[in-house]
């Protein structure tokens, strides 16, 4: 490869830039907000009352091995009855982030921080989101602290929520951590360095499985779609391979959703509104009862989470290999979450999915600006101060988080396809197997694997729906545009 040509990092992430900008998303930051973080040199210190100093307990964070904009940390200590108080600390980024300052204004703008193959565009400047608001591993943060106590039936009976300074004794990753939880892998060194910490680790996963336990019995929804990360070999695109979950994954997701609910019920019990995270029920219910039953199940004419979630559960039993694509095909079907304000009294809509009526987001602070918004509520809440945004400035942001989540989502998308397109134009004419992921007006989806990639039927489209699998023929791509198009070959019985 010549020095003048772009590798393949550099393409994408030129992709990356160009997605933002048509999408409505600021890639690079203001000389304003530079000039801000300039005169940020240090984390911030207690200030006030009721301040509690929790650097004492084992906290440790769980995230991907290379992340370094820590959002939470979390603890546990057994009480009486088989009963464990669960501790969930997030990083306190209202302390440096001050509402209506420059960088606010960038983080209301994009309201999420961007993940692209090639390129991490983040929602706050680096300097605070990776530094100086992140609960980082040995450095002492200010944090606002979720408290729940969770009895052996894993039955949320009490919650509280309070500010402290927190110490995170082990930056653990997924991967190595859920490799020693399911006993396939010894202990990951910075866990065994923690004496201690290896029986905390064993208490928190037994109370997310209880915690999770409650939740399926109530309805909620046991998906699994593929994810893909890149691999990258010098900066050239080498592959995009599945990221799968795994069971440090789920207590994370686990203690997260019970702290999003201990949230919103705070606010609504304070008499303070909130941001609400809803997933209303499915509008394609039909074409789920449909995929059903050509599964040889049957489901319910009306929307019912419980029994949608026993079918999964069956299909997982009987083909794991083709669940995933179950999953996605079911999530498409879905529809989409969105952002509503809550005003005290009002009744929840809730979260199909969660199968939970209160439920907002709370936990990633420094990457979603919803959760900034819930922690200035929750701050409001504590000083007994009435709420720092108007109903009416909330319905406005809860539309324009909506709007610009989505934007993400499609620039996230745009650049995956572009750089599935840049794997697979070397293969033009083989044939993939795949499953179709969306069918309407628009246009007829496929995904198919080796590499995971989503390209359009251009071909041979007519009678398939979302769920049915089908061979399909690569018969162009666009790297520039993230287009993959497919001829389908024949469909499968």
């Amino acid at each position: 490869m010549t020095t003048d040509q772009p590798t393949g990092r550099q393409q994408l992430a030129g992709i990356a830039h160009a997605a933002m900008l048509q999408r409505g998303l600021l890639p690079d930051f203001s000389a304003a907000v530079l000039a801000e973080i300039s005169q940020i040199t240090k984390a911030a210190t207690p200030s006030g009352a009721g301040i509690r100093d929790l650097r004492g307990l084992l906290w440790a964070s769980i995230d991907n091995d290379d992340s370094r904009d820590l959002d939470q940390l979390t603890v546990a200590e057994p009480v009486a009855g088989g009963a464990v108080k669960i501790l969930v600390a997030i990083a306190d980024v209202d302390a440096l982030v001050r509402k209506d300052c420059a960088i606010d204004g960038h983080a209301r703008t994009n309201t999420t921080s961007v993940y692209t193959a090639a390129e991490i565009f983040p929602m706050l400047p680096e300097k605070l989101s990776t530094d100086l608001t992140s609960l980082a591993e040995g450095q002492e943060r200010l944090a606002i602290v979720m408290e729940m106590v969770v009895a052996a039936d894993g039955a949320v009976t009490a919650s509280d929520i309070y500010r402290a300074v927190v110490l995170n004794r082990a930056k653990l990753a997924y991967n190595a951590l859920a490799a020693w939880l399911e006993g396939t892998a010894p202990a990951p060194g910075k866990l065994a360095g923690v004496p201690g910490l290896d029986e905390q680790l064993r208490i928190q996963d037994k109370a997310a499985q209880a915690l999770r336990r409650v939740r399926h019995a109530h309805g909620a929804l046991r998906l699994e779609t593929l994810e893909v990360r890149p691999v990258f070999k010098d900066d050239v695109l080498a592959d995009l391979l599945p990221d799968e979950k795994n069971r440090a994954k789920e207590l994370i997701e686990d203690f997260m959703i019970a702290a999003n609910g201990v949230t919103a019920k705070y606010l609504e019990k304070k008499g303070l509104p909130s941001l609400r995270r809803v997933l209303l029920v499915p509008k394609r219910w039909d074409r789920i009862v449909a995929l059903a039953a050509e599964s040889g199940e049957k489901l319910p004419l009306k929307p019912d989470a419980a029994a949608l979630d026993a079918f999964l559960e069956k299909r997982r039993a009987a083909d794991p290999a083709g669940f995933p694509d179950l999953s996605l095909a079911v999530v498409k079907m879905l529809g989409s979450g969105e952002y509503a304000l809550q005003m005290p009294g009002q009744t929840a809509e809730g979260h199909f999915g969660l199968a939970v009526k209160d439920y907002t987001h709370s936990t990633a602070p420094n990457r979603r600006f919803p959760d900034l918004i819930a922690q200035r509520l929750l701050k409001a809440a504590l000083a007994g101060q009435s709420a720092p945004y108007s109903g009416q400035e909330l319905t406005a942001l809860a539309r324009h988080c909506t709007d610009q989540e989505d934007n993400a989502d499609k620039v996230e998308r745009q650049v995956r396809k572009s750089a599935a397109a840049l794997l697979l134009a070397p293969r033009m004419g083989a044939q993939f197997d795949g499953i179709v992921t969306g069918a309407s007006d628009k246009g007829t989806w496929v995904r198919v694997s080796g590499p995971t990639a989503e390209g359009r039927v251009v071909r041979g489209f007519e009678g398939l729906d979302v769920g049915e699998r089908v061979r399909v023929q690569l018969v162009h791509t666009d790297v520039a545009r993230g287009f993959i198009d497919f001829a389908a070959v024949r469909t499968h019985p």
